[in-house]
């Protein structure tokens, strides 16, 4: 019998197996496909590689008669085989002895090992058997409850947490070991980073007069120094109200700009004061905006950027391996938070013109209005140190059963000034209940995802996201384009009655079917009705601003990314960040109590999302919704030009590059959408290819024109810099926007190109 198989065995090896799959293609005929690996082994289903609509070239004729032969001794070989073993080894069956290895196995067999029938081999088609997404949906709803949500929150409540701390390292650990309970494989990643404090032994302070008053409060990455100058008031620092000032004819130049917080984050402040001429700034909570106690604290930080400052485009693992290069987003002039009460001496005598009643610069002080100044001398000295600090990002992975290789990020910062409740314990109880909640999907009922879910704490995420910025950019060729979308946990809870979010237009129709199919929190409803149903997109969307914590994931690195916050409906901002009142007493006053149950919805909502990401054979990413967006910009530009070319300043040059490297964006759109309707989607490997073609739309969008060492948010829609159609549809330069206008033309056209996929069909009309 041992003969008869290995002469069967030789001629099975003598031949090539193949495996054929039928493919619809364009024109509706079915091709068959013959996949062939070198050395004649069967390609791996999951192996994402050629197309779907593949032919390879036919092979070399052989002799018929040859053929013949080779099939006929094939045929003998194996009726012959089977007779013989059916007959001479017919014996009954036996169970199969095994040794149950699983923990407390010892006591059940003490007398021996336990004897189980194995269960018969599953078929290819069950293992890749999808759970219905209703029993998704609702095993999801089951998991999260409010319960669950309030016992975790008092977990991961601290009173001290700031970056680099015990309480923040402490913290870490026991994420570390919530996920290795879970068994997520977990992984900690170290940076090495430049974190600004302030000086025990030389605090901060202001003196006008004969006051003088140390200062609790710091603005981290403010430049150190003693500076002196005029007092000037120019509201929240933005550029129309700068230019307020200027038309009142007060003099910035070395000046000190005193700002109220708000609007506009503290980078932009302090860099719109620098580019006026500004010498230092001072800002404060005006009581129109906040509404807490007068002596209350601010704490933040002014980089404009993200990331450890000091060592931008590349990560912080070891600084002596770098050179000492810092950040363009860097201030040059002092900064600092002071009190409401400070601020009212100050404003009371302040001096100078006043503002028109229609400028809006009049706050909540007792004054009869906001005065410019230009008259009182005040002195500002700063003494923040730079402290090189080792911080721990933290993660835990629910691989995908299909696409292992392909991960949906959810994260959220631990660290905080002061306890951080609102901003970092309910993302981080958020992070680890959903963790909790999908791995128990995954072991006990039978979910199985596609795709692989990560799950990642932040450290110093206060100081300008930048554990996670480190992380990007010390592991962006392992994650450059494997990373579907990045879901953001921070601020998931600022009140209760209504729903705001900011996401790469990728991700809106995803948004728009997660508010349908999520309760409302106040429990009539879906999110959808909380909104509004009518123009839910002008209602409940805002731009991604620089101090979100998925800008850098969007604008730097090109992922798709979004947050969301459940908010009151009076007010958008939770009053409370960077300052010790973020408490939770004050986040259940803006919840009505209801803080656990709004958090329960919260992770309902990241996690029905993530899910819906890592669930369907089909990314749902729609690419057709960067089409307005981009109308938009590129009219924009086209306005903006006319008007220059009206004026005489541009000759030229010519809008209609960009316009035509559009018109490939569309058609390259629309070319994804017919391949997805003309497409078997129960077939891995098509779906597994459309898949990497809407994944390159984003990180297309990055321009590879800039240095992410000048320009870190390289992104030519939603980035900042010279580089974006926004600067372009700006800039009065001619020969910045002749040079910006042809590299945005490039760029646009290279993530059409992308996107169409095979070189033989890439759009060369521009």
């Amino acid at each position: 019998m041992d003969r008869i198989r290995s002469a069967f065995n030789s001629v099975i090896k003598s031949e090539r197996y193949s495996r054929f799959t039928l493919q619809p293609a364009e024109d509706g005929e079915r091709h068959v496909e013959v996949k062939l690996s070198d050395d004649g082994t069967e390609v791996e289903e999951e192996q994402a590689g050629g197309s779907p609509s593949f032919r390879p070239a036919p092979p070399q004729k052989q002799s018929r008669r040859h053929l013949c032969f080779v099939v006929t001794g094939i045929a003998v070989v194996f009726t012959i085989g089977f007779m013989i073993g059916y007959f001479s080894q017919r014996e009954p069956e036996v169970a199969t002895a095994s040794v149950d290895l699983r923990p407390g196995a010892a006591n059940r067999s003490a007398a021996g090992p336990t004897l189980t029938t194995e269960p018969p081999a599953v078929a290819p088609e069950a293992q890749d058997a999808q759970m219905d997404w209703a029993d998704v949906r609702k095993l999801l709803q089951e998991k999260l409850t409010s319960q669950a949500l309030e016992k975790t929150l008092s977990e991961f409540t601290l009173t001290q947490r700031s970056a680099g701390s015990q309480g923040d390292t402490s913290q870490a650990n026991h994420i570390y070991n919530e996920f290795k309970q879970l068994q997520m494989d977990p992984w900690n990643d170290v940076h090495y980073v430049q974190l600004q404090k302030l000086d025990s032994s030389r605090p901060n302070r202001i003196t006008f007069g004969p006051n003088d008053f140390q200062l609790a409060g710091f603005l981290a990455y403010s430049a150190a120094g003693t500076v002196q100058g005029k007092l000037v008031y120019a509201n929240y620092g933005r550029p129309e109200d700068l230019l307020v000032v200027q038309e009142k004819k007060v003099e910035m130049k070395g000046s000190v700009l005193l700002l109220r917080a708000g609007n506009i984050s503290f980078a932009e402040q302090v860099d719109n004061a620098a580019n006026a001429g500004a010498a230092a700034v001072l800002i404060y909570p005006d009581v129109q905006d906040f509404k807490y106690v007068a002596y209350t604290t601010l704490f933040g930080h002014v980089h404009l950027g993200s990331g450890d400052p000091y060592t931008p485009g590349f990560p912080s693992f070891n600084h002596t391996q770098f050179p000492p290069t810092k950040s363009s987003g860097l201030p040059k002039i002092p900064a600092q938070t002071i009190t409401a009460d400070q601020a009212t001496l100050l404003l009371a005598r302040i001096g100078g013109p006043e503002p028109d009643a229609s400028s809006g610069f009049k706050g909540g002080v007792n004054l009869r209005n906001y005065s410019l100044g230009g008259i009182l001398d005040v002195t500002v000295e700063v003494n923040n140190q730079l402290v090189n600090t080792e911080i721990h990002n933290v993660f835990g992975v629910i691989k995908g059963f299909t696409d292992p290789d392909r991960y949906v990020v959810l994260g959220a910062q631990r660290d905080a000034w002061g306890r951080g409740y609102a901003r970092a314990t309910v993302g981080t109880s958020v992070l680890v209940e959903l963790a909790r909640a999908v791995q128990e999907m995954v072991e006990k009922d039978g979910f199985r995802p596609r795709r692989s879910l990560v799950f990642a704490s932040w450290s110093a995420g206060e100081y300008g996201s930048v554990g996670a910025t480190e992380w990007l950019e010390g592991y962006m060729s392992s994650i450059d384009r494997r990373v579907v979308s990045y879901i953001n946990l921070d601020g998931v809870v600022m009140g209760r009655g209504s729903f705001i979010a900011s996401a790469s237009p990728l991700l809106y129709g995803l948004l728009e079917s997660t508010m349908k199919e999520v309760d409302s929190p106040l429990g009539s409803g879906s999110v959808y009705d909380l909104v509004g149903k009518a123009a839910w997109q002008t209602k409940a969307l805002r731009p991604m601003t620089l101090s979100d914590s998925a800008y850098p994931f969007l604008a730097s690195s090109g992922i798709p990314s979004v947050s969301f916050h459940f908010i009151s409906p009076q007010t958008e901002n939770y009053i409370y960040y960077g300052t010790n009142l973020d408490t939770p007493d004050h986040l259940d006053y803006q919840t009505n109590h209801r803080t656990s149950e709004i958090t329960a919805l919260a992770a309902q909502f990241a996690g029905h999302m993530a899910l819906r990401l890592v669930h369907d054979h089909l990314l749902r990413l729609s690419v057709g919704q960067y089409g307005k967006t981009l109308l938009q910009a590129v009219a924009r530009v086209y306005d903006h030009m006319n008007k220059m070319k009206m004026s005489g300043q541009l000759q030229g040059v010519s809008p209609s590059w960009l316009s035509q490297a559009r018109g490939s964006f569309y058609r390259a759109a629309e070319s994804i959408r017919n391949d997805i309707i003309n497409t078997d989607l129960s077939d891995k490997e098509a779906c597994r290819i459309l898949n990497d073609r809407i994944m390159k739309v984003e990180h297309s969008l990055l321009s590879p024109f800039v240095s992410p060492v000048d320009t870190p948010f390289r992104h030519i829609l939603l980035g900042r810099g010279p580089h974006t159609l926004a600067s372009i549809a700006e800039t009065t330069d001619a020969a910045q926007l002749h040079t910006q206008l042809a590299l945005a033309t490039w760029t646009l056209q290279g993530c059409a190109n992308a996107m169409v996929g095979d070189i033989w069909d890439l759009d060369n009309e521009i």
